[in-house]
């Protein structure tokens, strides 16, 4: 592959080239964005000016720069830069770069290896690149959108360091459309509340940006647009969501917390951006039944009720109208009553469960239908509770060597206070049975 930047290819009529490619950073000093990794103290300033660099992981969406901050590191360390793509590349295209990066070496010359999309790559593939960058023959440089987490082998993770790249702020996307028109010696004719739609079709990405002026500029236009007209004339850029990747995960536990913090608007606002980036409704209303068990459950019963209610809505009406049902859930959940005593106790309950092993049922509440089964006291001394004071005997039903713990501690929050007053009530009256027999 050749060096970009010792024989670089003949260059092409500046009116011909993308204003992407026209507007790409020369230094690192001209990247737009990204400071908590490029500033002075961060990860990225403090390697450059120590004159050390290690392999990297660059983590983040699309269009934020993350190739050009790969090109702009070889450049002022003076490593080849060498690109590749996982999409594309295969285990006879690797040994090719890596046999060349070897010679480069010998030679004294290393090299950045630019791997795009690494997720990409297989665990064999990624294996293949832990000798190299061990001996030094490659600095690894990966961009991925994806979660370095779950999609990178641990030993990649170990011998490299993953900085995570922003989403552009809208300041930094007006920065970059004024950086824009004054490359193309002209103004963009959109009214102020239009330029601001602009942005927002960006989608905090760079490069959609960039695309997206270039069609406006090459508009034949004499006034300044409004928004409807801006509208009608581009088309918004997709929000990003994978239905089975991080977003996925990361918008569900948003909708879940907002739920549990008791914000329906916030909690709509989830649900609807996981329903605009096309996610199954009965995925959500599953969900949506898991959060009325988990934290709601006691406090309001009702809860689980209605979600149930909600999602046969959906599977009889469809979309959209069912949508609407599972959205009437959702705010529904929110301003219930919360509580995870439920959930606690049960999980309490279980841990005992696997720390007292086989421990039997005390004799008084075994059954006893066979003669040798009453001789051994099986169900003497039981107490019939429908025949004790107030309906209840007081009795123990744990095993006889274990001492009587609590797991459900009720919260004093909409049904639940009830349940509380109720398990009070027969604690109190444990103690007082209790001390009678004593």
């Amino acid at each position: 592959m050749s060096d970009l930047f010792e024989t670089p290819a003949p260059q092409t009529p500046n009116a011909l080239r993308p204003l992407a490619d026209r507007l790409r950073p020369q230094t690192l000093a001209q990247v737009i964005g990204q400071e908590q990794v490029l500033g002075p103290d961060g990860p990225l300033g403090v390697m450059l000016a120590s004159g050390s660099l290690s392999s990297l992981i660059l983590w983040g969406p699309p269009g934020v720069g993350k190739t050009t901050i790969a090109r702009l590191l070889a450049r002022e360390t003076e490593l080849h830069f060498e690109q590749i793509s996982a999409i594309f590349t295969g285990v006879p295209d690797l040994r090719k770069v890596f046999e060349a990066a070897k010679l480069r070496r010998a030679n004294g010359r290393g090299t950045l290896l630019f791997v795009d999309e690494i997720h990409r790559f297989n665990k064999a593939q990624q294996d293949s690149f832990l000798p190299h960058m061990e001996d030094g023959t490659i600095v690894l440089v990966g961009a991925t959108t994806e979660n370095p987490s779950f999609e990178l082998n641990a030993a990649i993770l170990s011998r490299a360091q993953v900085l995570v790249l922003n989403r552009l702020s809208s300041d930094e996307l007006e920065k970059m459309a004024s950086r824009a028109e004054g490359e193309a010696g002209k103004k963009l004719l959109l009214e102020p509340a239009a330029r601001s739609a602009l942005l927002d079709m960006a989608d905090g990405d760079g490069r959609a940006l960039l695309n997206l002026i270039e069609q406006v500029l090459a508009w034949k236009i004499t006034a300044p647009l409004g928004v409807d007209q801006l509208t009608t004339r581009l088309m918004r850029r997709a929000a990003k969501y994978d239905k089975s990747g991080e977003e996925h995960y990361n918008l569900i536990s948003a909708l879940h917390k907002s739920v549990r913090g008791s914000d329906p608007d916030a909690a709509l606002y989830w649900y609807s951006r996981m329903l605009e980036g096309g996610e199954d409704p009965r995925y959500l209303a599953r969900r949506i039944l898991r959060m009325a068990v988990e934290d709601i459950a006691l406090a309001d019963p009702n809860a689980q009720t209605i979600c149930l209610h909600a999602w046969e809505t959906y599977e009889r009406l469809g979309s959209p109208e069912g949508e609407l049902a599972l959205a009437q859930a959702v705010i529904y959940l929110a301003l219930a009553p919360k509580t995870n005593a439920g959930y606690v106790a049960y999980k309490a309950s279980r841990d005992a469960a696997r720390k007292s092993g086989s421990e039997p049922p005390p004799k008084h509440i075994l059954n006893a239908p066979t003669k040798m089964m009453k001789e051994q006291g099986y169900g003497a001394g039981y107490a019939y509770d429908h025949d004790a004071e107030d309906g209840f005997s007081g009795q123990n039903y744990f095993p006889e060597t274990m001492q009587r713990p609590t797991f459900y501690k009720p919260v004093d929050r909409g049904f639940e206070r009830d349940l509380k007053k109720r398990a009070d009530y027969f604690a109190g009256l444990r103690a007082k049975r209790q001390g009678r027999q004593n």
